[in-house]
């Protein structure tokens, strides 16, 4: 149970690390740690497709993913970084493929567990929605 305890503690102190979610308390990482389920991924795995019905979100907290449309690379993603949440919040088709790179350490959210955070804690909305926009200027070239 310890090392359970102590691999939740070490999750919470890398969220809090995280840029988006610095306006979270202590109990609201807590929350997000304790809905998200933590996943390891091996590297070559596509944890999402591209024009693929969106049903997850991921938090990366350690590796580096490829991130690919019409299978060119279009960018590459790290530690703190969000996937995923775009089509999620948009209620669209993904609009791009994600492989690991390298092995990942990653936070899973289910579109439910995203809605029921986005509910508790307005902050996690607010990180949601900031990453969508920023993706979506992104890839509009401003």
């Amino acid at each position: 149970m310890r090392a359970k305890q102590s691999d939740e503690d070490a999750r919470i102190r890398q969220l809090a690390q995280v840029h988006r979610f610095r306006d979270l308390s202590t109990d609201e990482i807590r929350l997000v740690t304790e809905k998200a389920t933590y996943l390891t991924v091996p590297d070559h795995w596509a944890l999402m497709v591209e024009q693929t019905p969106a049903d997850k979100a991921y938090l990366i907290l350690s590796g580096e993913v490829s991130v690919r449309r019409h299978g060119d690379e279009v960018a590459r993603l790290g530690a703190g970084e969000l996937i995923g949440e775009m089509a999620l919040v948009n209620h669209k088709l993904r609009s791009a493929t994600v492989v690991a790179e390298t092995p990942l350490e990653v936070l899973h959210f289910t579109t439910e567990t995203v809605n029921e955070l986005a509910e508790k804690i307005p902050h996690f909305r607010e990180a949601l929605a900031g990453a969508s926009e920023e993706r979506l200027r992104h890839d509009s070239g401003d």
